[in-house]
Formats: C-alpha cells, sequence, structure tokens
C-alpha cells in the first residue's frame, strides 16, 4: 500500500507546508510512510501518528524506530472517531484515505478543531473518481456533510484541491485553517 499511495502521500505532505517548530498529527497512519517522509525531510519537531489496526501500528513503529528511539515520533492505537489528545497540541493535522471511515463526520472535525492550535490547519485527502468515472457518493459527503461541518465548528478558508492522478484514481484534498482568534 506504502508504493501504491506514495504519489498522494507526498502531494499531501507537500500541502502541509510543515514548519520546523511543527507538531504534527496524521490520522489513519497506517504502515508510517507519510511520517517517515517527514522525517528524513527534517520536517517538523514532532510527529504523532495514529491507528486502530494493530498491524498498521507495528509496521509504523518499525519504519520509524530511530525517530521514535529519538522522542521526534510517536505512534499509538487510537480511535480516528474520538481523538484522545489534549487541546490544542497540534499545528497540523493530516489524513491520507481515510475519510471513507469517519462514523461522525462532525465528531471527528469537532475533535480537529480542539487538538489544532489557533492557526493551525488540516488536510484531508481522498479520491473522488477513477478515469473517467466520478464517485458521486464521495464527492456528496464532502460537499454536504465535510465543508458544512468543517464551517460549523469554527474553521475557516475551507478549499477543495485536486491534486494528482494516482493509478488513475482522483485525488482531491479538503484544507481548512482555526483561526488565531478563539471560537
Amino acid at each position: 500500500m506504502v508504493r501504491q499511495h506514495q504519489p498522494e502521500t507526498e502531494w499531501t505532505v507537500n500541502l502541509l507546508n510543515v514548519q520546523k517548530d511543527d507538531t504534527i498529527l496524521e490520522l489513519g497512519c497506517g504502515a508510517g510512510y507519510a511520517i517517515e517522509r517527514l522525517v528524513h525531510q527534517s520536517l517538523a519537531k514532532k510527529m504523532v501518528g495514529v491507528d486502530s489496526s494493530s498491524t498498521m501500528i507495528r509496521s509504523a513503529q518499525i519504519r520509524n524506530k530511530q525517530a521514535i528511539q529519538s522522542n521526534q515520533v510517536n505512534i499509538v492505537y487510537g480511535d480516528l472517531n474520538k481523538l484522545a489528545f489534549p487541546n490544542e497540541q497540534f499545528d497540523k493535522v493530516f489524513t491520507i484515505h481515510t475519510l471513507y471511515f469517519w462514523e461522525d463526520i462532525s465528531g471527528t472535525l469537532s475533535d480537529l478543531y480542539k487538538v489544532l492550535k489557533p492557526g493551525g490547519h488540516f488536510v484531508i485527502t481522498f479520491c473522488d473518481g477513477k478515469n473517467d468515472e466520478i464517485w458521486t457518493g464521495v464527492k456528496d459527503l464532502v460537499q454536504t456533510q465535510v465543508i458544512p461541518a468543517a464551517k460549523t465548528h469554527g474553521f475557516t478558508d475551507i478549499t477543495l484541491v485536486e491534486g494528482p492522478v494516482s493509478r488513475q484514481f482522483h485525488t482531491v484534498a479538503v484544507i481548512g485553517h482555526k483561526s488565531t482568534n478563539k471560537k
């Protein structure tokens, strides 16, 4: 899966616009490839990956062993639908191909708002079609649930950005910002 998702992973990492002092959370870190990319590019001060699969957690821990030992990376087991992190802990939050599994979109976006520091932002990367086929279910989900819920929870400057075509799949991201003003 790591190789299959390399184009959208690299693209998402670039969208984050990571700064040296950033603390970053990846929801659904899988085998830890995106975190590994951030480590190798010497980006970010601290990274946390959370996944609900113990198999993926083990893979991510093996892939990022040195960064974990140096306390730059922490890989944890967790429920993507109920984030158990302190408020205003992260500068950036991102996720790649997990939106389809969110049980409570509004609740997850509320959690994202809470864990993001003022001025932080999220990137949610997903696919909305393949070749000439558009997946209206995913597009509708984003337009009728994700974007409205993000606005409801206080995110601003919410944009949809088209990304690379990866294995004939259309890559898209929703980006939202948490204002520096308190909600």
